[in-house]
Protein backbone atom coordinates (compact mmCIF):
# COMPACT_ATOMS: atom_id res chain seq x y z
CA UNK A 1 0.00 0.00 0.00
CA UNK A 2 3.38 2.64 -0.85
CA UNK A 3 3.68 5.50 2.06
CA UNK A 4 0.31 4.75 4.14
CA UNK A 5 0.98 0.94 4.59
CA UNK A 6 -1.11 -0.48 7.57
CA UNK A 7 0.54 -1.76 10.12
CA UNK A 8 -1.92 -5.48 10.34
CA UNK A 9 -3.30 -7.29 7.68
CA UNK A 10 -4.50 -6.38 3.99
CA UNK A 11 -7.57 -5.73 3.79
CA UNK A 12 -9.73 -8.69 1.65
CA UNK A 13 -11.56 -6.02 -0.24
CA UNK A 14 -8.03 -5.16 -2.26
CA UNK A 15 -7.44 -8.51 -3.72
CA UNK A 16 -4.82 -8.71 -6.77
CA UNK A 17 -5.34 -11.20 -9.67
CA UNK A 18 -3.32 -10.89 -13.01
CA UNK A 19 -3.96 -7.98 -15.68
CA UNK A 20 -2.75 -9.04 -19.19
CA UNK A 21 -2.61 -7.26 -22.14
CA UNK A 22 -1.63 -8.73 -25.49
CA UNK A 23 -0.59 -6.37 -28.36
CA UNK A 24 -0.39 -2.35 -28.58
CA UNK A 25 -2.80 0.53 -27.61
CA UNK A 26 -3.68 3.11 -29.27
CA UNK A 27 -3.40 6.25 -27.25
CA UNK A 28 -4.62 9.67 -29.53
CA UNK A 29 -2.77 9.34 -32.88
CA UNK A 30 0.38 7.21 -31.19
CA UNK A 31 0.71 3.42 -30.50
CA UNK A 32 2.45 2.05 -27.43
CA UNK A 33 2.56 -1.32 -25.87
CA UNK A 34 0.12 -1.44 -22.86
CA UNK A 35 3.33 -1.84 -20.42
CA UNK A 36 5.37 0.78 -21.67
CA UNK A 37 2.06 3.38 -21.40
CA UNK A 38 1.89 2.29 -18.05
CA UNK A 39 5.28 3.15 -17.02
CA UNK A 40 5.46 6.60 -18.39
CA UNK A 41 2.68 7.74 -17.31
CA UNK A 42 3.25 7.85 -13.13
CA UNK A 43 5.20 8.38 -11.12
CA UNK A 44 6.78 5.56 -8.28
CA UNK A 45 4.72 6.99 -5.18
CA UNK A 46 1.24 6.76 -4.62
CA UNK A 47 -0.48 10.01 -5.03
CA UNK A 48 -4.24 9.11 -3.63
CA UNK A 49 -5.19 6.43 -1.29
CA UNK A 50 -8.23 5.24 0.07
CA UNK A 51 -8.27 3.80 3.23
CA UNK A 52 -11.04 1.69 4.82
CA UNK A 53 -13.56 3.46 2.98
CA UNK A 54 -16.91 2.55 3.97
CA UNK A 55 -20.55 3.14 3.30
CA UNK A 56 -24.01 2.46 4.21
CA UNK A 57 -27.73 3.23 3.98
CA UNK A 58 -30.39 2.15 5.96
CA UNK A 59 -33.79 0.63 4.29
CA UNK A 60 -36.21 0.31 6.99
CA UNK A 61 -34.78 -2.24 9.74
CA UNK A 62 -31.86 -3.23 7.30
CA UNK A 63 -28.67 -1.84 6.60
CA UNK A 64 -27.55 -1.70 2.80
CA UNK A 65 -23.59 -2.04 2.85
CA UNK A 66 -22.56 -0.37 -0.70
CA UNK A 67 -18.89 0.00 0.10
CA UNK A 68 -16.90 -2.35 2.42
CA UNK A 69 -13.69 -1.64 3.90
CA UNK A 70 -12.22 -0.06 0.19
CA UNK A 71 -8.92 0.32 -0.29
CA UNK A 72 -6.93 1.39 -2.95
CA UNK A 73 -3.88 3.11 -3.64
CA UNK A 74 -3.08 5.32 -7.21
CA UNK A 75 -0.19 7.01 -8.79
CA UNK A 76 -0.09 9.66 -10.40
CA UNK A 77 -1.34 10.07 -13.57
CA UNK A 78 -2.83 6.54 -13.35
CA UNK A 79 -6.18 5.98 -15.23
CA UNK A 80 -8.51 3.71 -13.03
CA UNK A 81 -11.35 1.90 -14.08
CA UNK A 82 -14.30 0.56 -11.95
CA UNK A 83 -16.67 -1.95 -13.38
CA UNK A 84 -19.99 -2.27 -11.45
CA UNK A 85 -23.58 -3.15 -12.47
CA UNK A 86 -25.81 -0.44 -11.68
CA UNK A 87 -26.40 0.04 -8.08
CA UNK A 88 -22.84 -1.60 -7.43
CA UNK A 89 -21.67 1.76 -5.69
CA UNK A 90 -19.27 3.40 -8.67
CA UNK A 91 -21.58 6.47 -8.45
CA UNK A 92 -21.20 6.21 -4.93
CA UNK A 93 -17.41 5.83 -4.55
CA UNK A 94 -16.61 8.27 -7.40
CA UNK A 95 -19.07 11.21 -5.14
CA UNK A 96 -17.27 10.32 -1.71
CA UNK A 97 -13.99 11.06 -3.49
CA UNK A 98 -15.23 14.32 -4.66
CA UNK A 99 -17.02 15.09 -1.26
CA UNK A 100 -20.50 15.02 -2.99
CA UNK A 101 -21.39 12.31 -0.61
CA UNK A 102 -19.33 10.92 2.92
CA UNK A 103 -18.35 8.03 4.02
CA UNK A 104 -19.70 5.93 7.13
CA UNK A 105 -15.87 5.73 7.91
CA UNK A 106 -12.23 5.49 6.54
CA UNK A 107 -10.18 7.44 4.92
CA UNK A 108 -8.84 9.44 1.79
CA UNK A 109 -5.56 10.70 1.66
CA UNK A 110 -4.45 13.44 -1.19
CA UNK A 111 -0.89 14.15 -1.26
CA UNK A 112 -0.83 13.13 2.35
CA UNK A 113 -4.00 14.90 3.53
CA UNK A 114 -6.81 12.47 4.80
CA UNK A 115 -9.28 14.92 2.70
CA UNK A 116 -12.50 13.18 4.40
CA UNK A 117 -11.25 15.11 8.02
CA UNK A 118 -12.04 18.46 6.10
CA UNK A 119 -14.90 20.47 7.06
CA UNK A 120 -17.09 21.29 4.44
CA UNK A 121 -16.07 24.82 3.22
CA UNK A 122 -12.29 23.08 2.83
CA UNK A 123 -13.91 20.41 0.72
CA UNK A 124 -15.73 22.52 -1.23
CA UNK A 125 -12.20 24.78 -1.94
CA UNK A 126 -10.62 21.89 -2.19
CA UNK A 127 -13.21 19.93 -5.08
CA UNK A 128 -13.09 23.53 -6.98
CA UNK A 129 -9.23 23.18 -7.28
CA UNK A 130 -8.62 19.73 -7.74
CA UNK A 131 -12.32 17.71 -8.87
CA UNK A 132 -13.21 18.16 -12.51
CA UNK A 133 -16.74 16.01 -12.68
CA UNK A 134 -17.88 14.38 -15.95
CA UNK A 135 -21.37 12.78 -15.42
CA UNK A 136 -23.62 10.65 -17.67
CA UNK A 137 -25.96 12.76 -18.65
CA UNK A 138 -24.04 15.85 -19.48
CA UNK A 139 -25.37 18.09 -16.14
CA UNK A 140 -24.76 21.61 -18.67
CA UNK A 141 -27.16 24.43 -17.80
CA UNK A 142 -29.52 24.69 -20.19
CA UNK A 143 -29.61 28.18 -20.39
CA UNK A 144 -26.46 29.01 -20.42
CA UNK A 145 -24.20 29.11 -23.82
CA UNK A 146 -21.38 26.34 -24.53
CA UNK A 147 -18.83 28.51 -23.74
CA UNK A 148 -20.62 29.96 -20.23
CA UNK A 149 -20.87 26.43 -19.35
CA UNK A 150 -17.38 25.91 -19.43
CA UNK A 151 -16.49 29.23 -17.95
CA UNK A 152 -18.22 28.10 -15.31
CA UNK A 153 -15.47 26.51 -12.93
CA UNK A 154 -13.24 29.21 -12.93
CA UNK A 155 -15.89 31.40 -12.56
CA UNK A 156 -16.73 30.08 -9.24
CA UNK A 157 -13.21 30.44 -8.05
CA UNK A 158 -13.26 34.24 -8.64
CA UNK A 159 -11.08 34.26 -11.99
CA UNK A 160 -11.71 37.31 -13.90
CA UNK A 161 -14.46 36.91 -16.89
CA UNK A 162 -11.83 37.91 -19.36
CA UNK A 163 -9.32 34.82 -18.40
CA UNK A 164 -12.19 32.58 -17.97
CA UNK A 165 -13.65 32.97 -21.71
CA UNK A 166 -9.88 32.88 -23.00
CA UNK A 167 -9.25 29.61 -20.88
CA UNK A 168 -12.75 28.44 -21.86
CA UNK A 169 -12.53 28.84 -25.82
CA UNK A 170 -8.89 27.66 -25.51
CA UNK A 171 -10.30 24.05 -24.30
CA UNK A 172 -13.39 24.02 -26.27
CA UNK A 173 -10.65 23.98 -29.63
CA UNK A 174 -9.01 21.20 -27.82
CA UNK A 175 -12.50 19.22 -27.59
CA UNK A 176 -13.05 20.40 -31.35
CA UNK A 177 -15.85 22.54 -30.98
CA UNK A 178 -14.17 25.63 -31.10
CA UNK A 179 -16.97 26.70 -33.20
CA UNK A 180 -20.12 26.31 -31.23
CA UNK A 181 -19.43 28.36 -28.28
CA UNK A 182 -22.37 30.54 -28.43
CA UNK A 183 -24.67 27.62 -28.82
CA UNK A 184 -27.14 26.61 -26.29
CA UNK A 185 -26.96 22.91 -25.13
CA UNK A 186 -29.99 21.81 -26.61
CA UNK A 187 -28.44 22.93 -30.32
CA UNK A 188 -25.77 20.28 -29.87
CA UNK A 189 -25.78 16.21 -30.30
CA UNK A 190 -25.32 14.31 -27.21
CA UNK A 191 -21.77 13.58 -28.15
CA UNK A 192 -21.17 17.08 -28.54
CA UNK A 193 -22.39 18.15 -25.28
CA UNK A 194 -20.44 15.46 -23.43
CA UNK A 195 -17.47 17.45 -25.16
CA UNK A 196 -18.40 20.28 -23.63
CA UNK A 197 -18.73 18.43 -20.34
CA UNK A 198 -14.98 17.01 -20.56
CA UNK A 199 -14.26 20.40 -21.12
CA UNK A 200 -16.35 21.96 -18.31
CA UNK A 201 -14.19 18.87 -16.52
CA UNK A 202 -10.67 20.37 -17.62
CA UNK A 203 -10.90 23.83 -17.87
CA UNK A 204 -10.26 24.78 -14.39
CA UNK A 205 -6.90 22.47 -14.49
CA UNK A 206 -7.98 19.67 -11.82
CA UNK A 207 -5.67 17.10 -10.29
CA UNK A 208 -8.02 14.71 -10.58
CA UNK A 209 -10.93 13.86 -13.24
CA UNK A 210 -14.10 11.76 -12.16
CA UNK A 211 -15.98 10.48 -15.04
CA UNK A 212 -19.43 8.68 -13.73
CA UNK A 213 -20.47 6.45 -16.94
CA UNK A 214 -18.89 8.81 -19.02
CA UNK A 215 -20.48 7.07 -22.53
CA UNK A 216 -23.78 5.83 -21.04
CA UNK A 217 -26.11 8.35 -22.48
CA UNK A 218 -24.41 8.03 -25.90
CA UNK A 219 -24.41 6.03 -28.97
CA UNK A 220 -21.80 3.43 -29.55
CA UNK A 221 -19.92 5.66 -32.27
CA UNK A 222 -19.88 8.60 -30.53
CA UNK A 223 -19.42 6.77 -27.31
CA UNK A 224 -15.40 5.58 -28.79
CA UNK A 225 -14.78 9.15 -29.62
CA UNK A 226 -15.54 10.53 -26.32
CA UNK A 227 -13.65 7.78 -24.62
CA UNK A 228 -10.86 8.24 -26.91
CA UNK A 229 -10.98 12.39 -26.19
CA UNK A 230 -11.06 11.97 -22.44
CA UNK A 231 -7.98 9.16 -22.68
CA UNK A 232 -5.85 11.38 -24.74
CA UNK A 233 -6.52 14.91 -22.90
CA UNK A 234 -6.24 13.06 -19.22
CA UNK A 235 -2.85 11.84 -20.31
CA UNK A 236 -1.74 14.91 -22.32
CA UNK A 237 -2.41 16.53 -18.95
CA UNK A 238 -0.94 14.45 -16.57
CA UNK A 239 -4.19 13.71 -14.91
CA UNK A 240 -5.49 11.00 -13.13
CA UNK A 241 -8.77 9.88 -14.35
CA UNK A 242 -10.91 7.40 -12.00
CA UNK A 243 -14.00 5.97 -14.47
CA UNK A 244 -17.09 4.54 -13.31
CA UNK A 245 -18.71 2.34 -16.20
CA UNK A 246 -20.34 -1.12 -16.66
CA UNK A 247 -18.40 -0.95 -20.16
CA UNK A 248 -15.43 -3.56 -20.64
CA UNK A 249 -14.30 -1.98 -23.79
CA UNK A 250 -14.40 1.37 -21.68
CA UNK A 251 -12.07 -0.15 -18.87
CA UNK A 252 -9.84 -1.97 -21.33
CA UNK A 253 -8.59 2.21 -22.32
CA UNK A 254 -7.05 1.93 -18.11
CA UNK A 255 -4.02 1.13 -16.57
CA UNK A 256 -5.53 -1.15 -14.18
CA UNK A 257 -9.69 -2.32 -13.84
CA UNK A 258 -11.63 -3.03 -10.59
CA UNK A 259 -14.36 -4.84 -10.22
CA UNK A 260 -17.04 -3.98 -7.60
CA UNK A 261 -19.51 -6.07 -6.43
CA UNK A 262 -21.53 -6.51 -3.01
CA UNK A 263 -19.34 -3.85 -2.02
CA UNK A 264 -16.17 -5.36 -2.31
CA UNK A 265 -13.21 -3.83 -5.04
CA UNK A 266 -11.73 -6.50 -6.72
CA UNK A 267 -9.00 -5.90 -9.20
CA UNK A 268 -10.16 -7.38 -12.46
CA UNK A 269 -8.42 -9.61 -14.88
CA UNK A 270 -8.80 -8.51 -18.61
CA UNK A 271 -7.07 -10.36 -21.40
CA UNK A 272 -6.93 -8.39 -25.02
CA UNK A 273 -5.85 -10.02 -27.77
CA UNK A 274 -3.73 -8.86 -30.99
CA UNK A 275 -6.13 -8.09 -33.77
Amino acid sequence: MGLYKSNGPQSQSYRESTLVFKGPTIVGPFLFPFHLRYHLSMSKSPYIELRQVSKSFQEGNRFHHVLRGIDLSIKKGEFIAVLGASGSGKSTLLNIISGIDTADKGAIFFQKENILELDENSFTLFRRKHIGFIFQFFNLLPTLSTIENVMLPLEIAGRKASFAREKGMSILKEVGLADRGDSLPDRLSGGEQQRVAIARALVHDPSIILADEPTGNLDEESGERVMELLERLSRAKGKNLIMATHSLKNAEMANRVFQLHEGILDKHSITTETK
